[in-house]
């Protein structure tokens, strides 16, 4: 094996083992606050779902991956139309008469509040699925459409109950669910809030809030539990807008509340502001598990228990791209014959489209090269009878073109004459040349000095003749 592929294989198994490495090795901690049923990480709330039918006493917990408008009316939530309708007579929503009033924007914005009471009002006459069960939501933030709001509003209205756990329960002005139950989140203390989402561990015991069961479930043993700033960063206030009958069933230190009850027709809303609570991480922890059990225990047992996935997951199967195309047969059908065709059409393509002509260059003059190759190879063998003999016979040859010897006979004595007279070069000098010609012929074996000896000579030679 050569040392090139000594060196290959080193490569080939160090990439290995760094590949290796990499794949074995532990995966940092995900701090991300997902809360979604089927994380294990910290922020996840695999933990709670999982012991969910134990806790509520059923064993009809379902993941909804569903609007609730489709859950809880059976259909899909209309899209408003531009445009007033005319079986419906609606109040001037202007707040003030003049030009202002009769512009563009202002048309449409009426235009906009009244299709949207329209289809309150149309959500209003659907029947509720005929289902008694109890809607979780657990998120970072919840949000409900004016269609959606008058559905949970009509659900708990008719005795079913809802918890919603999240740090923000709509955006200002489009928190329909918040502004219909007088109730708002806010920032306990935004100079000292860690920034969650960044993916941080929980804050440190210096940096907590204790909460506080207010009325604690019968057999609770702990009724006070700390909590990291970042993950109880938020309180509940109320609102003078609608406010609704209720109770505050947990508060911080400061007695702001976290976790309130309020009364709507037969059936409860519970609202919490600490949905992180309810995360793997301070689930599985013994001193601050009874929280979430707790806050969740105040809902019906026995019933069936709905959460929602909807507003962390989306609808099942909507992360693919192609999901229209894959759910019909026909697109499907034509999907795949498009991938067949344009693959034959490559291949076709490729068969019959002649290859490029290469430029082929001219070849260079490399005489000198070959000769100096040669040479050195003759050099290597440090015997230059060889290299001697070939010397010889091109100065034969010379003599044969510059002299016009036809045939040139070193052992005579006559063409010796000849020669001297004929390249002015003395008779002594001829002999000299002809003894070197001689030796290199018959001697086994020609050193460096005798080979330069005899280049010099024939060298000497040549320039005297000239």
């Amino acid at each position: 094996m050569t040392t090139f592929r000594w060196y290959l294989l080193g490569i080939l198994l160090l990439f290995g083992g760094y590949v290796a490495l990499e794949y074995y090795r532990p995966k940092p901690l995900d701090w991300s606050p997902t809360l979604r049923n089927q994380d294990k990480i910290p922020y996840g709330t695999y933990a709670l779902y999982d012991g969910l039918p134990q806790l509520l006493g059923t064993d009809s917990v379902a993941s909804v991956r569903e609007p609730i408008y489709n859950r809880l009316l059976g259909s899909e939530e209309p899209s408003l139309q531009v445009g007033r309708p005319t079986n419906v007579t609606f109040a001037d929503t202007s707040e003030a008469d003049g030009p202002a009033a009769d512009s563009a924007a202002a048309e449409a914005a009426r235009d906009q509040a009244n299709d949207e009471a329209a289809a309150a009002t149309e959500a209003a006459t659907l029947p509720l699925a005929e289902t008694r069960a109890s809607y979780l939501f657990i998120n970072n933030d919840f949000t409900a459409s004016r269609l959606e709001t008058t559905a949970l509003l009509r659900f708990v209205a008719a005795g079913h109950d809802v918890f919603i756990a999240a740090e923000d329960f709509g955006p200002a002005r489009r928190g329909f669910l918040a502004d219909s139950l007088g109730i708002r989140a806010y920032e306990a203390d935004p100079a000292r809030l860690a920034q969650v989402v960044g993916g941080e561990a929980p804050a440190s015991q210096s940096d907590s809030v204790q909460l506080h069961l207010l009325r604690p479930r019968p057999g609770l043993a702990v009724s006070t539990f700390r909590f990291g700033a970042a993950a109880a960063g938020y309180r509940l206030a109320l609102t003078k807008r609608r406010p609704h009958r209720g109770a505050t069933l947990a508060a911080d230190e400061r007695g702001r509340p976290v976790l309130v009850r309020l009364d709507h027709g037969r059936g409860h809303f519970y609202l919490c502001s600490v949905p992180l609570a309810f995360g793997n991480y301070w689930v599985l922890r013994p001193r601050t598990a009874n929280f979430a059990f707790a806050a969740l225990s105040y809902l019906p047992a026995g019933r069936p228990a709905w959460w929602d996935e909807y507003q962390k997951q989306g609808r099942e199967g909507e992360q693919s791209t192609l999901r229209v195309l894959l759910a019909h047969p026909a697109l499907r059908t034509a999907y795949y014959l498009v991938l067949v065709v344009g693959l034959l059409f490559v291949l076709v393509e490729a068969r019959r489209r002649q290859r490029i002509i290469p430029v082929l260059n001219p070849l260079p003059n490399t005489t000198l090269l070959f000769t100096r190759t040669v040479a050195g190879l003759y050099q290597q063998g440090r015997n230059h009878a060889q290299i001697a003999e070939k010397k010889t016979a091109l100065f034969l040859d010379y003599l044969r073109t510059r002299f016009h010897e036809p045939a040139p006979d070193l052992a005579d004595e006559t063409f010796r004459e000849r020669l001297s007279q004929k390249a002015g070069v003395p008779r002594p000098r001829v002999d000299e040349l002809v003894r070197l010609i001689n030796h290199a012929r018959t001697a086994p074996a020609v050193t460096d000095q005798q080979l330069l000896i005899l280049s010099r000579a024939i060298r000497d030679f040549k320039q005297e003749a000239q």
